[in-house]
């Protein structure tokens, strides 16, 4: 009965339940959107390419593990865990003897994976293509064969692939010079070689075995092993032959053996794909997450606007004897259709939405190409049961008041709104003002972005909350606060004063998705300022050299750094990496020991950088809170390609911010990370830049830059990485957008009836209008207190517990933009429905049936 009720009343007020099926729809496409990246990141396929003719994959594990044993109630209980590395991780040379004896294996191919970036001329390097160098002798895992000229044989030939051979115009016999892991070399062009099937994501350069080895800079170790199979024998059953013998055999730095095959070699080739698995599973959670916290919010003040519309329908109903349940029921069978009706649609619009998603983080190197997007029925399902239940909740919420009072009062509340908010509502809403403040709190005292990002959005959405509930009555205060100005500026004021007073709930249901909008945009917009400018204020402050050499490729050689050393100047070679101390991250870097004050100073609180050596480190005073250290303290931790290492600490220092957590020898972190070149020379010396210049011509791309120079370089890649995190909530932001128009809309278009008695009485059509512009007006005002308030709060917060000052970064041009773009939305939302309501005649629309 209820149901055929309810698509009655669907079918008969369209218009009605348009603002609450857009919402919806909405909702679902991004939720969709972000289930597919969550999905991508667990089952994402990586493809291997460079071991495609290799069934078996023998590698070093690339994952730290800690087990931890529970005795509880005489129960035992044991959690392990994993998380990657940041560098590849090695395997010793002589592993291929014990593998040749597995039965089934017909031959082992030793595998060394090195940087190789071709410096050739401008435009003929892919930047789409990272280039690696490898020994000949492996060749036959993809397989790479020679189209022309012969294989490389002296320590000054090189095999190119033929896509490169294409692009660069190179041919057997020309010069092309190689920047690997040490000094640029212009090596003899002695043939092109093609693999058997596409290579998409990556350049190959094949060196001699000798020079294979010197460029890898590992002796004796090798990258991995390509294992082929006997006749006769299957990859499967070859995979658990090496597994059983390989079982507890461990790589010199105490990382065991893995065999791979099938879909498995493909993380094993491409580590950032593998990586970046975890970062989208993380950015794809968070981003699901705020959005589902959004919808719902919007959701449930876009039915709540519905019901106060049809209060007076749905008084008659109570009148005529329908009990309390009927009108749940009813109220949640039309939000079930709605939603259906919407979560289907947003369903589907989300799937290309999550593609086009994937390939904007693609194209900002956010996530490599290689983890190909999947997409699978599970993403638009849960999004269309989410939609369901969230519609259904919203209009449980929305209909609590006129599903519980008696039809009496229904009725006398049809003709004018509850003057004061039910108790359980503003008790809510103080408990959410709480609980905001308290993330508040909780954020000002965590000191690590990736604790304190989730919790700066959460704070935002749960003060927003607390506004949807308690606004009303903040409309009322703000009325009471514009009362006076209002009655001295005409008519069309006078009129709007009276809707603000008469109809605060109305009002509050559009306050509501403004200021969640300007809040949420002001933190999204300088989160990532706060942190960039604190950062490189440090490392400002912290730089004392003259000059910094920086690189347009890969980084400033060692025999760069060489040539500069006089014995009057000081050269600081720093190379990043990162490093676990268990299962921690922590970013750190490697400077040359020596004269360091000259060139660089951390602000040393404890200890001495003197002191500093390839058995030492240095560490910033949060990781000193963290870990419990102080100078003398040995630290265990695994360097970034697995080696387990426990320094003693000989120093503590206050700019962790703008130089890393942790410092340590250049030479020891140089042996321990993929590229071994330096980020960045800094140099103090009386020769001019010129001079230095001239010193650094024989290495291509090296350039002299003053401190100044740097740091505007450094500021450019900082808005880089920050356009990832504008792109993931600019989604969410678009839907807050649409939510105000939705709504501001919904709110406009209902009130015909009122319009036409304004006019009936006497006031003009462009009264009205100014009544509206002027609630617009004023409800933005509101709106931007409040949700500027909620921003400052947060951000300052993350200030305080980041850079340990209440200082943050709040670009005055952007925040304006903000603020009016906010009431553009506002305004084109308020006339666009108030003109299109003012066109009906008044005693039409006065005469007509309700």
């Amino acid at each position: 009965m209820m149901l055929r009720y309810a698509l009655q009343t669907v079918r008969a007020r369209k218009g009605g339940f348009l603002g609450a099926f857009f919402a919806l729809m909405c909702a679902a496409a991004l939720i969709t959107a972000c289930g597919t990246l969550l999905e991508t990141g667990l089952r994402g396929t990586i493809a291997t390419e460079r071991y495609a003719a290799t069934p078996v994959v023998v590698s070093a594990d690339q994952n730290v593990h800690q087990t931890t044993v529970k005795h509880k109630k005489g129960k035992t209980k044991v959690k392990h865990k994993a998380k990657p590395i940041a560098e590849r991780a090695w395997l010793p040379g002589d592993l291929a003897t014990e593998l040749r004896k597995v039965p089934g294996v017909r031959e082992v191919i030793p595998e060394l994976t090195f940087l190789a970036e071709p410096l050739a001329p401008g435009g003929a390097v892919d930047k789409d293509r990272p280039a690696y160098g490898h020994a000949w002798d492996s060749a036959a895992l993809t397989p790479y064969t020679l189209t022309t000229g012969t294989a490389p044989k002296a320590d000054g030939d090189l095999v190119i692939d033929r896509r490169l051979a294409e692009r660069a115009h190179l041919e057997p016999g020309d010069r092309l010079t190689v920047q690997s892991t040490q000094s640029p070399r212009t090596y003899r062009v002695t043939g092109t070689a093609a693999p058997a099937q596409e290579v998409r994501h990556q350049t190959a350069l094949f060196f001699s075995t000798a020079e294979a080895r010197r460029l890898a800079a590992h002796p004796g170790q090798v990258t991995a092993f390509g294992v082929l199979p006997a006749k006769g024998t299957d990859a499967a059953a070859l995979k658990r032959s090496l597994s059983t013998a390989l079982h507890g055999t461990k790589a010199p730095h105490g990382t065991t053996a893995q065999v791979s095959a099938g879909d498995g070699r493909g993380p094993v080739e491409f580590l950032d794909a593998a990586a970046a698995r975890t970062k989208l599973v993380s950015m794809g959670g968070a981003m699901g997450g705020t959005s589902l916290l959004v919808a719902v919010l919007v959701v449930v003040g876009t039915f709540a606007l519905s019901v106060q519309q049809r209060h007076r329908e749905l008084a008659l109903l109570r009148a005529i004897a329908a009990t309390s349940g009927q009108i749940r029921a009813l109220l949640g069978r039309e939000a079930l259709i709605v939603g259906a009706a919407a979560g289907t649609t947003g369903a589907l619009a989300g799937l290309p939405l999550g593609s086009w998603l994937h390939g904007r983080f693609v194209a900002m190197g956010a996530v490599p190409a290689t983890l190909q997007h999947t997409v699978s029925v599970f993403p638009p399902f849960a999004a269309l049961a989410a939609t369901l239940l969230g519609a259904w909740a919203a209009a449980r919420i929305s209909s609590r008041r006129i599903a519980r009072i008696r039809p009496a009062e229904a009725l006398a509340e049809a003709r004018a709104e509850h003057t004061r908010p039910a108790w359980g509502r503003i008790l809510a809403g103080v408990a959410l003002l709480a609980g905001g403040a308290v993330l508040v709190a909780v954020l000002s005292v965590l000191r690590t972005e990736p604790a304190s990002t989730p919790v700066t959005f959460l704070a935002v959405v749960v003060l927003a909350s607390s506004v949807a509930l308690l606004g009303p009555l903040l409309v009322r205060a703000a009325v009471a606060v514009l009362g006076g100005p209002l009655a001295l500026t005409g008519p069309s004021s006078r009129l709007a004063r009276a809707n603000l007073r008469g109809h605060a709930a109305r009002m509050a249901s559009v306050v509501t998705p403004l200021t969640l909008l300007i809040g949420m945009t002001c933190t999204v917009l300088f989160v990532q300022p706060t942190l960039g400018n604190a950062a490189r204020a440090q490392a400002r402050e912290g730089i004392r050299a003259d000059w910094v050499v920086a690189a347009q490729g890969p980084g400033v050689p060692a025999e760069a750094a060489r040539r500069l050393r006089t014995q009057h100047d000081t050269v600081t070679e720093v190379v990043r990496t990162t490093v676990r101390v268990g299962l921690d991250k922590y970013a750190a870097q490697g400077v040359t020991p020596g004269v360091l004050t000259r060139t660089w100073d951390p602000d040393v609180t404890a200890g001495s950088l003197k002191k500093l050596t390839e058995d030492t480190v240095a560490v910033s005073e949060l990781a000193a809170d963290q870990l419990h250290l102080k100078p003398g303290s040995p630290l265990k931790l695994t360097l970034g390609d697995g080696t387990p290492a426990t320094p003693t600490v000989v120093a503590v220092y206050a700019k962790g911010l703008g130089f890393g957590d942790l410092t340590f020898a250049h030479d020891l972190v140089a042996r321990h990370v993929d590229n071994p070149l330096a980020t960045s020379v800094l140099v103090s010396t009386a020769r001019t830049q010129t001079q230095l210049a001239t010193t650094l011509r024989e290495f291509p791309g090296i350039h002299v830059l003053a401190p100044a120079a740097a740091d505007s370089i450094q500021a450019a890649r900082q808005q880089a990485n920050a356009e990832v995190n504008y792109l993931a909530m600019g989604l969410v932001l678009a839907f807050t957008a649409i939510a105000v128009v939705n709504t501001q809309a919904m709110s406009v278009s209902e009130r015909v009836r009122e319009f036409a008695l304004l006019r009936l009485a006497g006031a003009t059509r462009r009264q009205v209008l100014g009544m509206l512009r002027t609630e617009a007006l004023s409800v933005l005002l509101l709106a931007t207190a409040l949700g500027s308030g909620i921003a400052l709060a947060v951000l300052t917060a993350f200030s305080v517990g980041m850079t340990g000052e209440a200082a943050p970064t709040v670009t005055p041009l952007v925040y304006v933009a903000v603020v009016a773009l906010a009431g553009l939305l506002a305004l084109v939302a308020t006339a666009l429905p108030g003109r299109v309501a003012l066109r009906v005649s008044p005693v039409t629309v006065a005469t007509a049936k309700e």
